[in-house]
C-alpha cells in the first residue's frame, strides 16, 4: 500500500495517539486544575483505536507513540496494546512506546517489556518532593521514582522529558543532568508551549532554551552527536556522564523542516500538526463502515493538508495560547 507522502515530500511514517484526556496528575503548563472532561461517547474505544492505528501501520507508519492525558489511566489499556503488538511480531511497525507521568508504571512496566515495548518518556520537570507535589498539584514523587525503578527492571529504557520553568526548576537543571547521568537515562528539555487556557502565566514561565543550555555548558562538556529518535530533538552527548542530553525548542528553533508525525485525538481527530488547528475528522468515517476504505480516504485527505510548519509564539501582548485546545487533549 502507498506510503504517506505530504505536501512538502516528507514521508509520514510516526503517529502519536491521544488514547484519553484523563489524567491523574494536574500539571500547570499543561492542564487547568477542574478540567471538563470529554464525554464518553465521543472518545474512540478501545477497538476503534486498534483500527486507526493499523490502518496508518499499513500506510506505513513505523513508529506508534501512545499519549494523554496519563495514558495508563484508561481502563483496559493494556488490551490495546496487547493488540496492537501484534505488528511488532509482523515487523510491519519498527517501535511501540508511550509517555507516560511514571505514576502506573508499577504495575505494567513488565507487560510493556514482555510485549516488546523498548523504551519508555516519563514526564518529570523536578526531583523536588515539595516540587514536584506545587507542579503537578497531585502528584506524588515517590510513586513517580518507584515507577521508573520498575521500568528499570524491567529492562526498558527511559528517557525523561522535563519541562523548562523559569523561577520553578532553572536551579535544578545541573542536579537533573547529573541523576540521569547516574542512572542511565537520557533526558530532554522541552520549552513551554502555548497551548490552552490552564490559569497560568505563561510568560513568566518561559525559559529559552539556548539560555538553559548557556547555564549548562558552563558546568558541563556538551558534545554534538549525530543521534535521532525521529522526534523533534537535538541531541548532545554529555562528556562528564556519558548521557543523551536532548533539546525541543519549538519556540527558539523551529523543527518543522523534518517533521515526520501526525497527532490522532481520543475522538478521532487527526491533527497534522500540533501548532496549527486544522484537522481531518476520522470518526465519523471510522463509524460509517466496517470497511476501512473510507477511512483510508479520509486519512490520506488529511495527509495532504499538512502545513510545513507550525505557528507557535509567546505572545506578551495579548497573554492568550497560540492553540485553544490543551495539550493533554492533543496528546504532546
Amino acid at each position: 500500500m502507498a506510503e504517506m507522502i505530504d505536501p512538502f515530500g516528507r514521508a509520514i511514517t510516526y503517529l502519536r495517539v491521544s488514547v484519553t484526556d484523563r489524567c491523574d496528575f494536574r500539571c500547570v503548563y499543561c492542564m487547568a486544575e477542574n478540567m471538563t472532561f470529554l464525554p464518553k461517547a465521543d472518545i474512540l474505544s478501545l477497538e476503534e483505536l486498534d483500527r486507526v492505528c493499523s490502518a496508518f501501520v499499513r500506510r506505513g507508519v513505523k513508529k506508534l507513540r501512545m499519549t494523554g492525558g496519563e495514558p495508563l489511566v484508561r481502563r483496559d489499556i493494556m488490551k490495546l496494546f496487547r493488540s496492537l503488538s501484534r505488528h511488532l511480531d509482523s515487523g510491519a511497525l519498527e517501535e511501540l512506546t508511550l509517555t507516560t507521568n511514571g505514576s502506573q508504571l508499577p504495575r505494567f512496566a513488565h507487560e510493556f517489556a514482555d510485549l516488546g515495548v523498548r523504551r519508555v518518556n516519563v514526564s518529570l520537570d523536578t526531583l523536588d518532593a515539595d516540587k514536584f507535589a506545587a507542579i503537578t498539584r497531585w502528584g506524588k514523587l515517590d510513586k513517580v521514582m518507584e515507577g521508573l525503578a520498575a521500568a528499570k527492571d524491567a529492562g526498558l529504557q527511559v528517557k525523561i522529558n522535563a519541562v523548562a520553568l523559569k523561577g520553578v526548576n532553572d536551579d535544578e537543571v545541573d542536579r537533573l543532568v547529573a541523576w540521569c547521568g547516574d542512572e542511565g537515562y537520557d533526558l530532554t528539555f522541552i520549552e513551554v508551549m502555548p497551548m490552552g487556557e490552564i490559569g497560568e502565566d505563561r510568560v513568566e514561565q518561559y525559559w529559552p532554551l539556548s539560555m538553559l543550555r548557556a547555564q549548562l555548558a558552563e558546568k558541563w562538556t556538551l558534545e554534538e552527536i549525530d543521534y535521532r529518535t525521529g522526534g523533534p530533538a537535538r541531541y548532545v552527548r554529555v562528556k562528564e556522564t556519558g548521557g543523551r542530553l536532548g533539546f525541543i525548542t519549538p519556540m527558539t528553533h523551529n523543527f518543522c523542516e523534518s517533521c515526520n508525525r501526525v497527532r490522532l485525538t481520543c475522538t478521532g481527530t487527526l491533527y497534522m500538526c500540533l501548532g496549527q488547528e486544522d484537522a481531518a475528522d476520522l470518526r465519523t468515517p471510522l463509524r460509517l463502515s466496517e470497511s476501512d476504505d473510507l477511512l483510508d480516504d479520509a486519512i490520506l485527505e488529511a495527509i495532504g493538508r499538512k502545513p510545513k510548519g507550525h505557528d507557535f509564539i509567546i505572545d506578551r501582548r495579548r497573554k492568550q495560547p497560540a492553540v485553544s485546545r490543551h495539550m493533554s487533549v492533543t496528546g504532546g
